[in-house]
């Protein structure tokens, strides 16, 4: 089946180089450069950005994701503030933490992250924060230690439906991801959000299954993107979607009681994470 094929805006080349000089002078890593979002000018555009911290390499071997695999360093404790320099020099006003998984850490990574939101509001305190979580092992320890994090939203990604996370994430858990966003909604007081890829090979039926799921949980926003092959190694896609597909997951998911949704075939879990928010 041929892609449908969606109209980028063209980025403007100034903020482009703009940007990248500020983020190679900081020695930090975006998902939005190094994943060459098609989305990331749009988002730089609206002061908007997706920090990986906790280096380049993942101790998961998920199918779908193009991150390598192996152990990776110690956490660099110039870290932090090196985001938070380049947050106040990029003027943001809404910034998504994520990361690798480092399962090889005694808490995965938690500790980290708190120290990068610390610097972040010590150096600009009025930019809004989302994290993005991998699942902990569901540590309780290291969940608790993010719920202490002074941010405005988590999230914590489910991927894709029941039947096929064996497959797509190997070493991660369907009901593990579940049972850590249900942790978040319990005990963290703002929105939680989580977001799943098409064109793995699931039904419409166990899309529907797997967002009620998420909503059992007390996921509040949700995103809904294509899933593209990074490689021909990677999972196939098995089906690429057309827009009207995505305005029915949409609609089919604020009929369901989701408070926010972004649905499309270029959305990704941080598409327009500053608009999500209801």
């Amino acid at each position: 089946m041929r892609p449908y094929k969606p109209k980028v805006k063209a980025p403007d080349p100034e903020l482009i180089l703009k940007t990248d000089h500020i983020l190679q002078q900081n020695s930090v890593t975006t998902v939005c450069k190094e994943s060459a979002c098609p989305n990331r000018a749009e988002c730089y555009q609206r002061g908007t950005a997706t920090f990986m911290i906790l280096g380049d390499t993942c101790t998961r071997a998920c199918s779908f994701c193009n991150v390598k695999t192996g152990r990776g360093l110690p956490p660099d404790p110039t870290e932090p503030e090196r985001i938070a320099t380049t947050i106040k020099e990029l003027e943001l006003s809404y910034v998504v933490i994520t990361s690798v998984d480092r399962d090889d850490l005694p808490d995965y990574g938690a500790k980290h992250f708190e120290s990068v939101v610390l610097s972040i509001r010590a150096i600009v305190s009025d930019v809004k924060i989302e994290l993005l979580t991998p699942d902990f092992k569901a540590d309780e320890s290291a969940l608790e230690r993010i719920i202490e994090c002074s941010v405005d939203k988590l999230a914590h990604n489910e991927e894709t439906v029941r039947r096929l996370s064996p497959s797509i994430r190997s070493q991660s858990n369907y009901d593990r991801s579940l049972q850590v966003l249900k942790y978040y909604s319990t005990n963290f007081s703002g929105p939680v959000k989580s977001s799943l890829m098409v064109g793995l090979g699931e039904s419409k039926k166990e899309l529907i299954e797997t967002m009620k799921d998420l909503l059992e949980a007390g996921v509040e926003e949700l995103t809904i993107g294509q899933y593209l092959q990074p490689s021909s190694s990677h999972h196939p896609v098995i089906c690429y979607y057309p827009p009207e597909f995505f305005e029915e997951m949409e609609t089919k998911a604020v009929e369901m009681g989701f408070k926010a949704v972004a649905s499309g075939t270029l959305v990704r879990s941080s598409y327009y994470a500053d608009r999500q928010s209801y």
